[in-house]
Order: structure tokens, then sequence, then C-alpha cells
């Protein structure tokens, strides 16, 4: 079936897609309603530490998900996942390099991996759509706007770095309750952690985003950030792993969990490192 022929809502079909190599894009306004992931695959000599700095550091990096070590399913957020395969794209990092671009890392995988599943601002981007609040890098076709920040997150072992956020430019009098419907998926970042005046988180230029692509922004709007799950890799840079697997920023991994009932459906779930 060619990628224009496929259902693109249906999380299935959709990884179905990305497995063929026919979709290869940023996945915000696709998927649906489901719940979105960030990705991060370690070593397990370094899984416990990470997973210590995603406890102390819960808005950028809400866990929904831990493999367990070689296993490249999670079970927990879809049937069939197999994170070797199912994300458009994937970084891959070296002693903090950024070393490849990938859209498939079978080759790479090590029986001591440890997957880590956290949760995607893209899962409430339909909400705001519903309420009438524009989501403006959907509609100009583009990858959301992300920017380092000068706040620091929480260390943990040899994890740490600046939080990174997402920005989505939207008309003052929508601000409110964008806030108040966010507010509603704390596994998806939550509320925003900022709104307004860009330098007082450290951004100088807004249409230089760190990742991404430039944002739309028009006369009215005030821009709103929100923690950002490539946080981690800002983390990986400080400290080295001899190898880390990530998403490319924008490139999800889309779980069969609906955004709105995934808080419900996943309580209870405790991600540890055995």
């Amino acid at each position: 079936m060619a990628m224009a022929e496929a259902d693109l809502s249906d999380p299935r079909r959709l990884r179905a897609e990305i497995r063929a190599g026919r979709f290869d894009a940023p996945t915000a306004g696709v998927g649906g309603d489901a719940l979105q992931a960030n990705l991060v695959i370690l070593g397990a000599a370094d899984a416990a530490d990470f997973l210590r700095y995603c406890q102390a550091n819960p808005r950028p990096c809400p866990l929904l998900a831990v493999g367990a070590p070689g296993d490249p399913s999670l079970p927990a957020l879809g049937e069939g996942i197999d994170l070797r395969h199912d994300l458009p794209r994937y970084h891959v990092w070296k002693t903090g390099e950024l070393a490849e671009r990938r859209t498939d890392i079978a080759d790479l995988w090590r029986d001591d991996m440890v997957s880590f599943a956290l949760g995607c601002s893209f899962s409430f981007e339909a909400a705001l759509s519903d309420a009438g609040i524009p989501v403006r890098h959907q509609d100009a076709g583009r990858n959301v706007a992300m920017y380092r920040t000068n706040i620091p997150t929480r260390p943990a072992g040899r994890f740490s770095g600046p939080l990174v956020v997402s920005m989505r430019a939207m008309p003052a009098a929508d601000a409110i309750e964008a806030v108040q419907i966010c507010a509603r998926y704390p596994l998806a970042h939550g509320a925003p952690v900022h709104l307004g005046d860009p330098a007082l988180i450290g951004i100088a230029d807004l249409a230089a985003p760190d990742y991404g692509d430039p944002p739309d922004i028009r006369d009215g709007d005030i821009p709103v950030f929100w923690a950002c799950g490539v946080t981690p890799q800002a983390a990986i840079v400080e400290a080295r792993p001899d190898i880390a697997i990530t998403h490319a920023p924008g490139h999800m991994l889309v779980t069969d969990i609906p955004a709105d009932r995934a808080e419900a459906i996943l309580t209870g779930i405790r991600p540890t490192i055995t």
C-alpha cells in the first residue's frame, strides 16, 4: 500500500508504514489521538542512573515504560512494537557526540540495551486543535521548534544538563485555555513551564531553534513553552555514555494508548530496572 493510501490516524498502521520505510516525517498530527513517546536507549550500565534522572525530572521526562534488557518491545504501550524499526528517524550518540542519523537500528541492537519511553507534547495537540487553538507547526507542515534553556535539570549520577523546551505560538487570548487543557496531560509534559519573553529562560532568537524548524509566529501571538523530551539528549551530551540511541527530535514512537486515557491506563505501572 502506498503511503498516500495508508490510514496514518491508526497507530498500528502508522507503525507498519514506518517499519516499511514509507513514512519518515515528524509525527505531529498523525496517529490520531494516540499517546506519543520520546525514546532513549542505553546500555545496562547507564540505565539505573538514567532512570533516576527521569524520576528527578518528571516534567521533561515523564516515564511511560522501561523495557527489559535486550528486549526491543514495550508491550505496555502497544501490541507488536519493535523499537528497532518503529520510529521514523533515530539519532545514534557515541561518547556524547551525534554520530549517525538512521531510519532503522536493528544492526546496532545489543543484548544489554534498555529502552525508556517518555511522554511527548504531540499527544495533547489534538486537544488544542479541538478547542480551536492553533497548532501552527502542523498547519505549516513543519516540525515543532525546540530550544535549550538556561534552566538546569536536577542531576542524577552522570546525567545532567539544561532543560529543553518546545514552543507553540498562539494568540494571547488562547494561552490560559492552553494551560488548562495541557494540565490534564501530565504524561505529555503537562502545563507549560513558561509564557512570554524567551530571554527570561535563556533563548536569544526564536527564529533559530536548537532542534526542529523555525516557528510560524503571527501578530498578536505570544510564545508558550513546554518541557520537552529532547532534554535527555542534552543530558546524553553531558554524560557521554559509550552509546545511546534516541528518537530524532519530532520523530516519535506512536503508541496504542489513547492520550486522554493514558494516565488511567498506565497508573500502577512503575518503571524499574531489574
